[in-house]
């Protein structure tokens, strides 16, 4: 089942471009990873999806609902962490997450606290005294307090250190382990490889790749080494090969086609050692904005 669909929705500010033409679907229980630099339609992508702004065209669905005539009613279901949070600056923490849970019909004291503690959040310090880490921490446990159907994380990691950003990720597994639905927008790339199943890459306001992660890698060219006796780099010029590189004995490049062909040429050399890689997710994407 389809918990969000996207049919050609397009944003634009006056004259400036938001979102153009992005068509996509997550399914439920999915961890959806959302990338381009900033500046490519993320976050506008998401406040269309809350119904927190409209769209210039195009429909977008979330739980089967148009999210414009059903906002209230959906967001009842969703948790959202946005990329830069403001609260009011004279509140204790504690006031602020009480106030943010009394929106919802059911008792989220347990679930707040289970949170606070996992997220080392001190919630009897007065917002203007955390650090923007803190408040990304208070930002996180907001979202989540509610117990939600489909959590929308926008840039989740920015200001937290590493340690508690390794906390973080658990959280967000654990969340998905019990049937949550995760929509990850990032531009840092490690991170939707160590999370996602699946991504879509936003270049310029319009959707440049949607694919499961090892497919794209699959797909996409290999990174290969040979390190022999008395090699040519000329001996690699064949069909889908680019990027040949020679040092210290060995060459490196990057091949797209049948293995095969360049298994039969290595095949007939001295070799000391080879080595075939998949690329990363970051060189994918690099591959998408050159």
């Amino acid at each position: 089942m389809s918990i969000i669909e996207v049919s050609h929705l397009t944003k634009y500010y006056g004259k400036s471009r938001g979102i153009e033409d992005v068509s996509f679907s997550e399914e439920e229980g999915e961890i959806f990873g959302f990338i381009g630099p900033n500046g490519a339609g993320k976050s506008t992508t998401i406040r269309l999806l809350l119904s927190l702004i409209h769209p210039t065209s195009g429909t977008a669905r979330v739980f089967g609902k148009d999210v414009m005539s059903h906002g209230p009613e959906i967001r009842r279901d969703i948790g959202y962490l946005p990329s830069e949070v403001f609260y009011y600056e004279g509140m204790k923490v504690i006031d602020l997450l009480k106030y943010s849970a009394s929106f919802f019909d059911h008792d989220c004291t347990q679930r707040m606290h289970e949170l606070s503690e996992t997220m080392e959040l001190e919630m009897n310090r007065r917002i203007s005294d955390l650090s923007y880490g803190n408040k990304k921490k208070v930002g996180i446990v907001q979202g989540l307090l509610h117990s939600p159907k489909l959590l929308f994380l926008d840039e989740p990691t920015s200001g937290l250190d590493p340690l508690m950003q390794h906390k973080f990720f658990d959280l967000v597994r654990q969340e998905n382990a019990r049937g949550v639905t995760v929509f990850f927008s990032s531009h840092i790339l490690g991170e939707v490889q160590r999370l996602c199943t699946r991504v879509g890459i936003i270049r310029d306001g319009k959707i440049a790749e949607i694919s499961d992660i090892r497919t794209l890698q699959q797909n996409n060219y290999k990174k290969i080494n040979v390190t022999a006796d008395g090699l040519n780099p000329a001996s690699f010029d064949l069909p889908g090969v680019t990027n040949v590189v020679a040092e210290n004995g060995s060459v490196h490049f990057f091949f797209k086609g049948d293995i095969n062909a360049v298994l039969q040429k290595v095949s007939s050399m001295k070799v000391a050692d080879v080595t075939i890689e998949e690329p990363t997710l970051e060189e994918i994407f690099m591959h998408y904005y050159e």
